[in-house]
């Protein structure tokens, strides 16, 4: 089983700069940090945009659709900003239904040390190959159907919406 994970930016793959103290991307970080995990797993990234998930618009979203359903792998992955993650796995929840598909992120960036970043991205691979078909959001270590969660912007969590 190989498992496609798609690259769309967000906190996760955010870079700082010192001198104009802003974030900004280069590139991602996924390589990176399936090599400091040991992952083993047969992997396949591709990097779809690297954007804040504030700056998504419906046809990037349509993007990261097309490319979910014309993807030959069945178990993906998208690495997404948190702020419109619940939007992108709305999209596709309603129209691909044959597919694992998660998506994840982070509340502060993989570079900073202290990122949620690694975790979640531990976390996900598991749910990418355990749980059936269907659309996921996974953070801090727990999962949520496309249709049944939402950010709590007061707590930066992620929860059941009943």
């Amino acid at each position: 089983m190989t498992i496609k994970i798609f690259v769309t930016g967000g906190t996760f793959d955010k870079e700082y700069n010192e001198l104009e103290g802003k974030l900004y991307f280069k590139e991602t970080h996924l390589p990176e940090m399936i090599d400091l995990a040991r992952c083993i797993l047969k992997i396949d990234i591709r990097t779809l945009m690297m954007i804040d998930s504030l700056d998504m618009t419906d046809d990037d979203r349509n993007v990261i659709l097309e490319e979910c359903q014309n993807t030959k792998e069945d178990r993906i992955l998208i690495t997404h900003g948190t702020d419109t993650m619940v939007e992108t796995a709305r999209v596709l929840g309603h129209s691909i239904k044959d597919k694992t598909i998660v998506l994840t992120g982070a509340m502060i960036p993989y570079k900073f040390g202290s990122s949620d970043g690694l975790f979640n991205l531990g976390s996900s691979l598991a749910f990418v190959q355990t749980l059936p078909p269907g659309v996921y959001i996974s953070m801090n270590g727990k999962y949520f159907h496309w249709d049944n969660v939402k950010k709590n912007k007061q707590t930066g969590m992620f929860e059941e919406i009943e």
